[in-house]
């Protein structure tokens, strides 16, 4: 392929580089007081974003003809599935910034700039074929992250959320690029194709070891127990809208590209990585749902929460299948409305002075003060635990069915025995909402940018949402198909 034709591959990423540069050019000139004109064109470029690639989805694009620059970048429909996802959570937590910012009076220039450059580190991570594109999309992801984390620098729990997200972020890196040596030095290439078929004869000591290690450092980026440690901390310190924008778009584009590495990078050893990543997913369910029941705070909870979510999503990837995958990436799509939904309400929880409430001290009673976000709520708790007839049900439904269909029978029974632990902190929720006496804390009317995200997410995760099944599903399956090119 020529480098037109690989140029053309990658106009969503440079439409997101040159709008990011401009942007920067605009809040250099204009300072902080452009913040809301720059977080409109943020939003448009990522909405443009997502037009260019909804295409590439819809046609479930695979083969030779979407891969650019010798390899080393894949805009095949399987990355395009993460993208959507990434770009409309990226526009959400847009959406919702602004009045957090404002009420601190912090609200910059360069927080959708930030955005804008977080999510071209993540298109490039779930397109990457080759270790070197890992890792420059991984960094750039990653830079933007530690900011946005400590970018309330008068706020102590900011900075240090912050710093801990630096600290063992830079540990994870090191542990990632040691895997990456490794490989490199036993197979000889970096990329994914070169890699899966210099093992397709066997894995070797030191191969094995360098796919424990990018296993390893790839599981911190999705907060997969034992590497998990870093998320309640950086959950609870950050700003609600930078939270909301953890636990949905980078944890996409972490698990997309944990799930590209093992199935290509790989694919051909599938046995000698299928037992790291069962022992990730059954420990990340249990370990998310006992860490959850003793929270008191909201936000750690939903840490937590997201763990717990994290494990069940690797079961499809356990699975090794394109039915497992499916299942994986429609999982996915229902985890990013719930996560929207949960920590937008949670950003609607305003005393009368703007200040945000976190604990559930603080939504005692919340039924009868602001019956709107206390039904939401219920909905989206009741989502996340899996109860049917909600949406949530749904995606748990689909990664047993795929785990049961790949013989992984023994995992499925212990991912649905599990599963009952976090029903506990989730109905804690509806408890506390529904039957505490009202303590009337929340005070501060919501935006309207705040209840259409909620609303929709609300209605997504709905039983209307099944009505969305057979396009969803037909979406999944093609993006599947994409990342498994002999099936």
């Amino acid at each position: 392929m020529d480098f037109g034709s690989s140029l053309s591959l990658i106009v969503p990423e440079l439409l997101l580089s040159l709008s990011g540069l401009a942007l920067l050019l605009v809040a250099a000139w204009a300072g902080d007081g452009a913040s809301r004109l720059v977080s409109i064109l943020a939003a448009t470029a990522l909405g443009a974003a997502f037009v260019i690639v909804f295409p590439t989805v819809w046609t479930g694009a695979a083969g030779p003809d979407t891969i650019a620059f010798g390899g080393q970048f894949r805009a095949d429909a399987f990355a395009g599935f993460a993208k959507l996802l990434i770009y409309l959570s990226g526009i959400a937590c847009l959406m919702i910034a602004p009045r957090f910012f404002a009420r601190v009076d912090t609200m910059r220039a360069e927080y959708p700039i930030l955005i804008l450059f977080a999510t071209l580190g993540m298109g490039i991570m779930v397109s990457a074929g080759d270790l070197l594109t890992l890792y420059i999309g991984l960094e750039l992801n990653s830079l933007s992250a530690y900011v946005l984390a400590s970018i309330l620098r008068a706020d102590s729990r900011s900075a240090e959320a912050g710093l801990k997200y630096f600290v063992l972020g830079a540990l994870a890196s090191g542990i990632l690029l040691y895997g990456m040596s490794l490989t490199y030095g036993f197979t000889g290439t970096t990329t994914f194709e070169g890699i899966r078929a210099a093992q397709a004869a066997g894995l070797s000591t030191g191969a094995l070891f360098g796919l424990i290690f990018v296993l390893a450092g790839l599981a911190f980026k999705i907060s997969a127990v034992p590497f998990h440690m870093w998320t309640p901390d950086v959950y609870e310190g950050a700003p609600t809208p930078v939270t909301t924008f953890f636990a949905t778009a980078p944890k996409v584009a972490a698990i997309a590209l944990t799930a590209r590495v093992a199935l290509e990078a790989f694919g051909s050893q599938v046995d000698a990585w299928r037992q790291i990543v069962i022992f990730a997913a059954l420990a990340s369910i249990v370990v998310g749902a006992l860490g959850a029941i003793g929270q008191n705070n909201l936000k750690r909870l939903l840490a937590y929460s997201s763990i717990n979510n994290v494990g069940f999503i690797l079961i499809g990837l356990a699975a090794a299948t394109v039915a497992g995958m499916s299942a994986m990436l429609v999982y996915l799509v229902i985890y990013v409305a719930m996560s929207l939904g949960s920590f937008v309400a949670l950003l609607m929880l305003r005393d009368a002075d703007g200040r945000q409430l976190e604990t559930f001290d603080d939504i005692a009673g919340l039924s009868t003060t602001k019956p709107a976000v206390a039904w939401c709520l219920l909905l989206v708790m009741f989502s996340l635990a899996g109860i049917p007839p909600l949406f949530g049900f749904w995606a748990k439904f689909v990664v047993f069915q795929a785990a049961v269909e790949a013989d992984l029978v023994a995992l499925a029974a212990i991912g649905i025995a599990a599963s009952v632990i976090g029903a506990f902190y989730y109905l804690k929720f509806v408890k506390v909402m529904f039957f505490d006496e009202p303590v009337d804390r929340v005070k501060e009317k919501a935006l309207v940018s705040e209840w259409v995200v909620l609303i929709l997410a609300t209605l997504f995760i709905s039983p209307f949402g099944y009505f969305l099944t057979v396009l969803l599903g037909r979406l999944a399956d093609g993006a599947a198909a994409a990342i498994f090119p002999a099936a």
